[in-house]
């Protein structure tokens, strides 16, 4: 357990307690024995996804300050030596991605892409390489490039649950680095927020927020492989303890189209967001090729659940087991932070975005006793 400098003031929203952004106390988090979390960087204005520039620099999307911006560390003591505005004047930027260099950014209705100076770490000349994506509902669009030099972009629903007249929604497409050839990867997926590949086998994971209004428990979120020409369930069904469940606001008396079950099933309205499997050495040898994932925390359940950071264990590049990694953002009815993203540092550290109460960005280190 860490506690960190106090700036307390709380409001209560929706039965919880949420300490007030700009007078955080920085949360009291239980971790495994030898790791140890403290703020890298505050007061960012809300950061979500992160990336590491071609130099080991974290870059982070500021949604709603349109920004980009870079947190170099260039002694290594574990704080930002200044804030470097990388792009601004976007339109809700979420994912973000490297490639031979350039910079690649998701605002909600395209794709950007820029040169790169990572001297000056400043994004210029930029070109729209994915034009149009659909807006509305859900807004996030997310990126990741696979072994294949293809580029990954996921696009949430537009509703909790109808039928999309895009087939771009509620699914993931793939593209050439260049914008072009467009395809359908996967469909189903109400809103696959995380993104990223595994880094032995190539295969995509993904984190799903599954849809609401069916009670407290049902239906699970998920982290799952996806597969290419995959479906997932949405908006037909969905899955309970591995069955099959048609969702009876969508299918009258019907059964359940083809659809690929899920790698896991997670507690309803956990709203898993940022993934990254550990490919460092800082951390022991047992967490090593696990994959990290953000819980953001619910918002419409009786009992609040998530706000938290949980290890999934793999074994021969199959996921095997869910445990808690890093809890406490929510304690006793009050919630201190909401993880967003995950992301290994240069220097083998986990760190950890928080967009809402503690907008902060968090570094998770190991220090044995």
């Amino acid at each position: 357990m860490l506690a960190m400098l106090a700036r307390a003031a709380t409001v209560v929203v929706l039965g919880l307690a949420l300490v007030s952004p700009s007078l955080a106390q920085a949360p009291q988090v239980s971790l495994p024995p030898g790791f140890h979390l403290e703020v890298f960087a505050s007061d960012l204005g809300g950061p979500r996804f992160m990336v590491l520039d071609p130099t080991g620099t974290l870059l982070v999307s500021i949604p709603s300050r349109g920004r980009v911006v870079a947190l170099p560390d260039k002694n290594g003591h574990g704080k930002p030596d200044a804030v470097v505005t990388v792009a601004d004047g976007l339109t809700q930027p979420h994912g973000l991605a490297f490639k031979d260099g350039q910079l690649y950014v998701a605002e909600t209705g395209r794709v950007l892409r820029f040169h790169y100076d990572a001297a000056t770490m400043k994004a210029s000349q930029p070109t729209v390489i994915v034009p149009s994506l659909p807006t509305g509902g859900h807004w996030t669009r997310t990126l990741a490039f696979g072994s294949d030099g293809r580029l990954y972009v996921s696009i949430g629903s537009s509703c909790n649950i109808c039928r999309e007249s895009d087939s771009r929604r509620a699914a993931i497409m793939r593209y050439r680095p260049d914008g072009s050839s467009g395809e359908l990867f996967a469909s189903g997926l109400r809103n696959a927020v995380g993104i990223a590949f595994h880094p032995g086998t190539g295969v995509l994971w993904a984190t799903v927020n599954e849809r609401d209004w069916m009670g407290d428990d049902v239906p699970p979120d998920l982290i799952t492989e996806v597969r290419e020409g995959g479906f997932y369930g949405w908006p037909d069904c969905f899955t309970a303890g591995g069955r099959r469940v048609p969702d009876s606001r969508v299918l009258k008396g019907e059964r359940c189209p083809a659809m690929i079950t899920p790698s896991l099933e997670i507690q309803a309205h956990s709203a898993p967001l940022g993934l990254a499997f550990y490919t460092g050495q800082h951390f022991p040898a047992e967490y090593r090729g696990s994959l990290f994932v953000a819980y953001h925390g619910s918002w419409n359940r009786s009992v609040p659940t998530g706000y938290k950071v949980v290890r999934v264990k793999f074994d021969a590049g199959k996921a095997t087991a869910v445990e808690d990694f890093a809890t406490g953002f929510l304690s006793a009815g009050t919630v201190s932070a909401r993880p967003v993203d995950l992301l290994v540092g240069r220097d083998g550290a986990l760190y950890l975005s928080s967009d809402q109460f503690a907008r902060d960005i968090f570094r998770i280190t190991y220090r044995p006793r």
